[in-house]
């Protein structure tokens, strides 16, 4: 099991995504990207609040994910790299590779599909954009977003610590992403060849169609290159662009229980 199981999951997970909040929120303090408009505290009460909901809404009805999916699969010999016995040293890096993969897909279909898109459209109705925007989801999002991972680690039998790096990775470049972290320029363009920065990933949320449509990538900037959905800045700049979805301006893009009915709601 690699030193893990099941029980020890949440704990690490738990400590890991605390980390990563706290030295993301130091930064958007000591060096923010763009002025905020609406009150922070309204928002990070209701982001927060729908993260809580969606860890226990997953607990529920995706009760099999994670280490303990990966554990399933390795006793059973389950998934592609148990069929041809991988090394670590292989298998590690191909699953974080394909996971991230899946991911971007899966992100563009998001987009694609109009069901799926009014359920990620709460994600991008968020009235600013900060460290708490990258853990703000619709629930069934989560879930079916969970569904997908479960596939994944079930078709390719991952080893436990890969498959909790992936989740840990994906969560901390999510708030890394979204955070409103002012970047010197040039360690800037330079992170911005290995990792999806904010200032890579905030063009995805512009209100400009043509902008919200690029910049699919969560951990690796390459997929968005290699598929043509790359767009290098905003035309207005970081600081003049709008951010969120036009007509979802008001209320219902702050409140936790407008959010949660928005998605079922006539436009």
């Amino acid at each position: 099991m690699n030193g893990l199981d099941a029980n020890s999951e949440p704990a690490v997970r738990l400590g890991a995504f605390i980390l990563v909040l706290s030295i993301l929120f130091l930064m958007e303090v000591v060096s923010p990207r763009r002025k905020l408009i609406y009150s922070k505290s309204k928002r990070w009460l209701t982001n927060f609040s729908l993260s809580i909901t969606n860890a226990l809404i997953v607990s529920v009805f995706v009760p099999v994910a994670g280490v303990a999916a990966a554990i399933t699969a390795q006793n059973n010999d389950w998934g592609l790299f148990n069929m041809v016995n991988l090394t670590a040293w292989i298998s590690i890096p191909f699953y974080l590779l394909i996971f991230d993969l899946t991911i971007y897909f899966q992100h563009r279909i998001f987009h694609a599909v109009k069901p799926l898109w009014r359920l990620h459209r709460m994600h991008h109705a968020d009235l600013d954009y900060d460290v708490s925007t990258g853990i703000r989801f619709h629930p069934v999002s989560i879930i079916i977003s969970s569904l997908v991972k479960l596939a994944l680690i079930f078709l390719l039998g991952p080893l436990t610590i890969a498959v909790l790096v992936a989740d840990m990775l994906l969560n901390a470049t999510s708030m890394f992403n979204h955070s409103n972290w002012k970047i010197p320029k040039g360690l800037e363009e330079t992170l911005r060849l290995i990792v999806v920065t904010p200032d890579v990933h905030r063009v995805h949320h512009s209100t400009n169609h043509e902008e919200y449509s690029h910049n699919f990538g969560f951990n690796f900037p390459w997929w968005d290159r290699i598929f043509g959905t790359y767009q290098a800045q905003p035309a207005l700049g970081h600081e003049e662009m709008n951010v969120g979805i036009k007509g979802l301006q008001d209320r219902q893009s702050i409140e936790y229980f407008a959010l949660l009915s928005q998605p079922f709601k006539r436009d």
